[in-house]
Parts: structure tokens; C-alpha cells; sequence
């Protein structure tokens, strides 16, 4: 059975930036906290915690003077303000891109307009960007699809997406918005990674009998991707560890796709990948 990986997969720059600044945050042994988990991929958070970074819920969980690490989805400006308030070490991992929408965010709710986020209700980033966009004193929308759209929106109309979101996703909500005669002003903040990884799992999901996605079931950028490979592929299997994976899935197949969201490392690809070649 020939192993196909896809041509882009796995830990991205912001994924992998988050990664780094944690492990300096302790490499001189000492205790970080971060608010959250790092990243969406339980493996990794369980090697954080034994290398001394350990996921909490909120800056009331952290002992005066220890590090707080903003993961890499971000946290909300009130979230920030606790930890500086009590003068607690700050490393922010927001990711570059999250950075930038939540900047678009509250810069759409400035302007005065009904800031509609296109996202997953009750993500962190999607929190985040909803929360930036309140702070600035806009009204605020999560709209996962044109369906969850309101009634009813009032003055002009902005539109934001979370990162992870595909294109397609946007595209939907904002021409349901022009249906309706709203002209929206559009910042299109999905990450050029994560459309890299979309395209090319689609690409790949074409062309092989079985796909494996790995990573985390809790990481919705890996989820979307299974989504979209199960849409050429139905022989798609979502894993996050090798021990998960059942060799009858694979009877019949000449080859296997591999993919992998922008939250796992690749020591975890090449896990799977090893395993498959074995079969």
C-alpha cells in the first residue's frame, strides 16, 4: 500500500511560535501557565505539562509571579487586563493571524458597523474576536452559515472570520448578507495556511482509496479538514495517535492519503506515517 502525504500538513508558524515561547518560558525550570491549552492537540499539551507548563482556566489560577502565556487562539482584552493587573509575567503566543483579526475586528466595530464574526460559537478565537469587537462598541454576530445570520441587522455591516474558517464558509454568509441588499465591508482574515492545508487535503482526498487526518478531536481546523477530505473520500479516518488506527480500514487500498491539521507537530505525522507503511 503506497502512503501519499499531502503537500502541506501539519504545525504552522503560528502553532510552532506558540510551541517555542512556551519552552523558553520554562527552560530555566521554571512554572508557566497558560490560559487555556497552547494549542488544540491533547498529546502535546499532556508534553507541555511535563516540561512545566501547565493549562489553567483563567489568571486566578496562577501563583503571584509565575509566567502567563496567552495561547495561540488568544484571549479576550479583559482576560489580558486581569494578568496585568497583577503584574504576572506575560508571553504572548497569539498567533500572528488571530493578532490581525482581532485588530480587523475591532477596527470594524470603530467604524460603526454591525460586526458580523464568521466562526464557530464558543471557539476561543471566535470569544476573542467577538470581545474586540464589543470593547470598540459594536453589536456583534457569530454566524457559522448564512442560517445563523439575524433577522434583522442594523446600520452598516462588517464581516470578520475566524482564522481556521475556509473560504467557502465567507463567501456563503457574505452572499447571503447580499441577498438581503446589505453591502458588507469585508476583512477576509482566514490564515494562508490553513487554505494550503484545506486545498491540499481536497487535492489529495481526489486522488487516494483512505485519508488519515491526524490531530486533535477538540482542534476545529483538523476537524474541517477531515470534513473536507470525507467529502471525496468516504474512507476517511480522523485519529490523533497511531494506536487508534485499525488495519481492516484499509483493505482493498493501493494508497493512503495523510493529512494533518495546523496543530500537530511532526513527530506525530511521521508516527502514523511509519505505521502505515508497515501495514
Amino acid at each position: 500500500m503506497k502512503v501519499v502525504r499531502a503537500a502541506y500538513a501539519g504545525a504552522c508558524y503560528g502553532v510552532q511560535r506558540a510551541l517555542d515561547l512556551a519552552l523558553k518560558a520554562v527552560e530555566d525550570g521554571g512554572a508557566a501557565y497558560t490560559l487555556g491549552p497552547l494549542i488544540h492537540n491533547p498529546q502535546v499539551v499532556r508534553q507541555l505539562e511535563e516540561r512545566g507548563v501547565r493549562a489553567v482556566d483563567g489568571a486566578d489560577d496562577v501563583r503571584d509571579g509565575d509566567t502567563v502565556i496567552i495561547r495561540s487562539h488568544g484571549v479576550t482584552p479583559e482576560v489580558k487586563r486581569m494578568a496585568q493587573a497583577r503584574n504576572l509575567p506575560l508571553v504572548d503566543a497569539t498567533c500572528p493571524h488571530v493578532a490581525r483579526a482581532q485588530k480587523a475586528a475591532a477596527q470594524l466595530a470603530e467604524q460603526g458597523r454591525h460586526v458580523v464574526v464568521v466562526g464557530e460559537a464558543g471557539h476561543p478565537e471566535v470569544e476573542g474576536l467577538v470581545a474586540y469587537a464589543r470593547e470598540a462598541g459594536a453589536p456583534v454576530s457569530v454566524a457559522a452559515g448564512p442560517d445563523d445570520l439575524p433577522d434583522a441587522l442594523e446600520g452598516p455591516v462588517g464581516v470578520v472570520v475566524q482564522t481556521t474558517q475556509t473560504s467557502e464558509a465567507l463567501d456563503a454568509v457574505v452572499a447571503a448578507l447580499e441577498e438581503r441588499g446589505v453591502e458588507p465591508l469585508v476583512k477576509n482574515t482566514v490564515c494562508f495556511a490553513t487554505r494550503q492545508r484545506q486545498e491540499a487535503a481536497a487535492a489529495l482526498a481526489d486522488e487516494v482509496d483512505a485519508i488519515v487526518v491526524i490531530g486533535g478531536r477538540n482542534s476545529s481546523n483538523t476537524t474541517r479538514l477531515a470534513d473536507i477530505c470525507a467529502a471525496a473520500c468516504p474512507r476517511t479516518h480522523h485519529v490523533e495517535t497511531p494506536g487508534e488506527i485499525d488495519p481492516a480500514w484499509f483493505e482493498g487500498c493501493d494508497t493512503v492519503g495523510v493529512t494533518a491539521g495546523a496543530s500537530t507537530p511532526e513527530e506525530q505525522i511521521d508516527a502514523v506515517t511509519s505505521l502505515l507503511e508497515g501495514l
